[in-house]
């Protein structure tokens, strides 16, 4: 299963399967055994691909660590600081983005959604500590699995931390429904069906189960 997915004829249930509890039945992607609705989920930080596991071989990988255990998150920030002059600094050519640490790198990494699929965009290491120092609470974020997804499009101001997933998800959802040079009306209902959802799956802060893949 990679990041930002594959066209499919059901591409919003594809989709918001990162999100929702839709049952789905999967495969491990190492031994072939089925897997129960909820189950764990592995990212490769090198390649930012996700991986679904049964408990043996995620505990197997995890241990070489080449991967990492991606666990659901959905948190929405309500009062976060972000000024628009900060935010303007950042240079970057869309209002949504999403922030994670790269472990591999050691350092601060934004990505935007794109007709392309991820782009990644330079970040300084000035710019990350900034928003840390107004937003303490990031401090602790997981690198590789944790993100910080902003939505600034119109007068929106939504900040989320996340499991990095539903920051992958959202990429998926516009390269395959982006249309001409603005992306056409259908791609932003969807945009914003998609942070309805996400604001739905938040309301208990932490997400108790695995997310269904």
């Amino acid at each position: 299963m990679t990041a930002t997915g594959k066209p499919h004829s059901n591409w919003v249930a594809t989709v918001r399967r990162f999100v929702t509890t839709k049952i789905h039945i999967e495969t491990c992607d190492f031994c072939a055994q089925r897997l129960p609705p909820a189950h764990k989920h592995l990212i490769e930080p090198a390649t930012r691909q996700f991986y679904c596991t049964c408990d043996a071989c995620a505990l197997t990988l995890e241990s070489d660590g080449r991967f990492r255990a991606v666990s659901p998150k959905t948190e929405r920030l309500q009062h976060f600081h972000l000024t628009d002059p900060t935010w303007e600094t950042m240079q970057l050519p869309i209002d949504i983005v999403f922030f994670f640490l790269s472990g591999e790198y050691l350092r601060p990494t934004a990505i935007y959604p794109s007709p392309a699929g991820g782009m990644e965009s330079a970040l300084s290491v000035q710019a990350w500590t900034s928003l840390l120092e107004a937003n303490p609470s990031l401090g602790d974020m997981e690198p590789d699995v944790e993100a910080l997804l902003v939505n600034r499009t119109k007068s929106t101001r939504d900040y989320y931390r996340v499991s990095v997933d539903r920051c992958y998800a959202l990429v998926g959802l516009i390269r395959m429904q982006w249309r001409g040079l603005s992306g056409g009306s259908d791609v932003w209902d969807d945009i914003r069906d998609f942070f309805a959802s996400l604001d739905a799956s938040a309301e208990t802060k932490n997400d108790k189960a695995y997310f269904h893949g």
